[in-house]
């Protein structure tokens, strides 16, 4: 597996840390999930848990080991450095400060282990004026713009449901740390790495960001339309809606061609994509006409073989029943030793020679005391120990 060998310390909690260090777990990092005892992760307690287990934290935490320590104590810190001491790579997604308090600063890591990597994942990054704010999801797809360009033209501004704020951050979080850790193999020198919920939201502010660049202009809310292209959106068949996606000239001339509109290519305010744009709602009423003679499954047939992108817009249980999405394995099965089935994501990231694979469920918190900090060289009496001072 690519990161076989790799240690790493997750202090992370909530979605961004925790999805970050699955990716390094899927792609076979041993991760250690360090978690405070009695209460662990809070997402433990949050979602559904249909046997007694939380199926929003088994999402974010397959593949880990979980430590319960308490890093409050000077007991459960000086676990924490011995753990450090071996470890590759270091994550936490604390308020700036944090883990500088803790005495886990980025000097006093470099003393641990000079080649360490550490990541930091915040609200808005380790500096700057807003860097003492608390953050969640909502706050950077607010301030990032992203939610000023969701929505149809003259409503409010919309979130996207899924929390993709903590996502993006923890994949650039993840791609961060295994650049530095090739970096740490060419030059033998750590690294710190730091992303932020906002900053990850701006970065994909894509085309929106650029032609504001350009003009200086505000994007528009166009709803399902694309702020670029036309015709492009939602269309409706004679037994509900289909998404529609020409995205260029030649996609165009085919969409018109299946759906008996040639006529349409003369017309001036047809011509090109800008006028098409400037035209958004007439050539949609033409195309709308057409897509409403026939079902939905006859457009998604017929457009697919002529090279037009189309889809039937699915809800989640049909999604998941998809036939690609079946064939891809995006939802898979775990079989909990105490808690039996749960149902989790799937890998969206395929490898052919060393796929990632389901080598450990999600842990019981503290489930993996015993043998991590047996790994340690402590013996059974002083682990006995710490349990009876409530250090673990």
């Amino acid at each position: 597996m690519q990161l076989q060998g790799i240690r790493v310390i997750d202090l992370t909690r909530i979605v961004s840390g925790p999805f970050c260090t699955m990716f390094l777990a899927d792609m076979g990092a041993e991760v250690i999930k360090i978690e405070t005892p009695g209460k662990g992760d809070p997402v433990r307690k949050q979602g559904e848990s249909p046997n007694g287990f939380s199926y929003y934290f088994a999402t974010f935490n397959r593949n880990k080991r979980s430590l319960a320590i308490d890093l409050r104590s000077e007991e459960g810190k000086e676990v924490l450095r011995k753990l450090l001491a071996t470890a590759d790579v270091v994550v936490n997604n604390f308020r700036p400060g944090v883990m500088d308090a803790m005495g886990f600063g980025r000097e006093a890591l470099r003393q641990i282990k000079p080649d360490l990597v550490s990541c930091n994942l915040t609200g808005f990054g380790l500096d700057g004026p807003y860097a003492e704010r608390p953050s969640f999801d909502f706050i950077a797809q607010a301030m990032s713009g992203f939610m000023s360009v969701n929505g149809d033209e003259g409503e409010a501004p919309m979130r996207a449901a899924p929390p993709i704020s903590d996502l993006l951050s923890g994949m650039y979080a993840a791609m961060g740390i295994m650049a530095a850790l090739l970096r740490r193999e060419r030059t033998g020198q750590g690294e710190e790495v730091t992303t932020s919920l906002t900053d990850s939201m701006t970065s994909v502010m894509s085309f929106l960001a650029s032609n504001y660049f350009a003009t200086g202009k505000l994007p528009a809310r166009t709803g399902n339309d694309n702020a670029l292209v036309s015709p492009y959106g939602m269309f409706d068949a004679a037994d509900g809606q289909v998404a529609l996606a020409p995205s260029n000239d030649g996609v165009y001339s085919k969409l018109l061609t299946v759906l008996d509109l040639d006529h349409l290519r003369d017309r001036p305010e047809f011509s090109s994509n800008k006028m098409r744009f400037q035209n958004r709602k007439q050539i949609n009423a033409e195309i709308n006409v057409k897509i409403g003679e026939k079902p939905i499954a006859h457009w998604i047939e017929v457009l697919n073989q002529a090279g037009v992108p189309c889809g039937r817009v699915l809800n989640v249980q049909e999604a998941f029943d998809d036939p690609q999405t079946q064939h891809q394995q995006m939802r898979m099965t775990i079989q909990h030793p105490d808690h039996g089935r749960l149902d989790v994501l799937g890998f969206p990231i395929k490898f052919t020679d060393d796929p990632c694979k389901m080598y450990r469920p999600p842990p019981n918190l503290g489930g993996d005391n015993m043998g991590v900090l047996t790994e340690l060289g402590l013996s059974r009496e002083a682990i006995d120990a710490l349990k009876a001072k409530g250090v673990i």
